[in-house]
């Protein structure tokens, strides 16, 4: 599907374009194992240009911003993907938006040094910062409490200063690894922290303004699954003291991943234009800048009316604005086997889709617009 048909789907307000908004993307350069030098990841601006031409709308302002000796360096990576991905979903989400893509090395120090840039970047001051990077919380030789205490702290700054960050929730179902699992479920590191917006991923079928159905995302082991599940490092917060969350796989009274969700199955998922070709791609790597996309709308009208962005939705959703959720209840996320049965779809908050999907205009107006 296009972008702009996904967007219909889910009601994003048509009257709004995220005009006066920057969306802020997180992107992690490749580097070289012996050197430590900058060796790949980036975007070429002819990607761009060629992918809102097709889409007949015009390309945002996009501008890169280099942190730590990070830089775009596009056609040296396979995760050029990604970050094309991220740029072409959050502009047609937010056609009237500025995109700032910022670039650092892919280090525990560069990630957190990333964010730190966006939060904190008083030329760009974007209002929402979308992150599709992440991997299996639990440390595993490349995370450490270390890690988490710095990214959230720089989240928790993102909160106080009017920010929403959207974080993906992996594309690994409850496993939340793809190579060397140890058999047991994970969360998705960063959208674990609570001061993080998880989004997670459905199914969706459908066309015009009407959805025929959907469904969690899981396609199994091949086909990918939304990541999700509850945290064993981060305590649960408090706006999900009501959300019956489950305790987490060594039974602490954890945080629950996702939040919300949206399409992200690559077989119903998002047309791009990447190394000079239509191509298609999807993921919850997709679901971050697109519900980014949606906030930066929502900011825009919130600015005009009360004079602030919307930053930290995550007590609202759980909350008064629970009622623009639509509920997801069909399916599970167990990509491996032996979890069947560990995390499936149900009345209220799930491990899988969180609170559910939101219906924009409903969101729109839950968040004071």
């Amino acid at each position: 599907m296009a972008v702009t048909e996904i967007t219909q789907l889910y009601d994003f307000p048509t009257d709004l374009t995220g005009k006066g908004q920057c969306i802020a993307l997180i992107e992690l350069n490749d580097q070289d194992e012996q050197t430590g030098k900058i060796s790949g990841t980036g975007f070429k601006a002819s990607d761009i240009a060629a992918f809102f031409k097709r889409i007949k709308m015009p390309a945002p302002e996009v501008v890169s911003v280099g942190v730590d000796g990070g830089a775009n360096m596009p056609g040296l990576s396979d995760a050029d993907g990604e970050v094309v991905l991220d740029i072409e979903v959050a502009g047609a989400a937010a056609p009237g938006a500025k995109i700032a893509v910022y670039f650092a090395p892919n280090t525990t120090q560069g990630f957190i040094d990333a964010v730190n840039a966006a939060v904190h970047d008083a030329v760009r001051k974007p209002s929402v910062i979308s992150i599709s990077w992440g991997g299996a919380e639990d440390p595993n030789g490349h995370m450490s409490p270390q890690f988490f205490q710095g990214m959230d702290k720089a989240f928790q700054d993102a909160a106080a200063l009017g920010i929403t960050v959207c974080c993906a929730s992996g594309d690994d179902g409850s496993a939340d690894m793809s190579e060397k699992w140890d058999g047991k479920p994970h969360t998705d590191f960063p959208s674990s922290s609570p001061f993080a917006l998880g989004c997670g991923g459905t199914k969706l079928i459908g066309s015009g303004s009407k959805i025929t159905s959907e469904e969690v995302w899981n396609r199994g082991r091949r086909g990918g699954s939304g990541g999700g599940g509850v945290s064993n490092f981060f305590a649960r917060p408090s706006y999900q003291s009501k959300a019956k969350v489950p305790k987490s796989p060594k039974g602490k009274v954890g945080r629950g991943v996702p939040d919300l969700a949206g399409n992200a199955d690559p077989f119903t998922g998002y047309q791009i234009f990447l190394n000079g070709a239509p191509d298609s791609s999807g993921g919850t790597s997709a679901v971050a800048p697109l519900l980014a996309g949606l906030m930066a709308r929502v900011n825009e009208r919130l600015v005009a009316k009360v004079g602030k962005t919307a930053g930290f939705i995550n007590p609202l959703i759980y909350g008064p604005a629970a009622s623009a959720l639509r509920d997801i209840t069909t399916g599970n996320n167990d990509i491996e086997q032996n979890l069947n049965g560990k995390y499936t779809a149900g009345k209220g908050w799930d491990a899988c889709t969180g609170q559910g999907v939101a219906d924009g205009v409903k969101l729109l107006k839950a968040l004071g617009g």
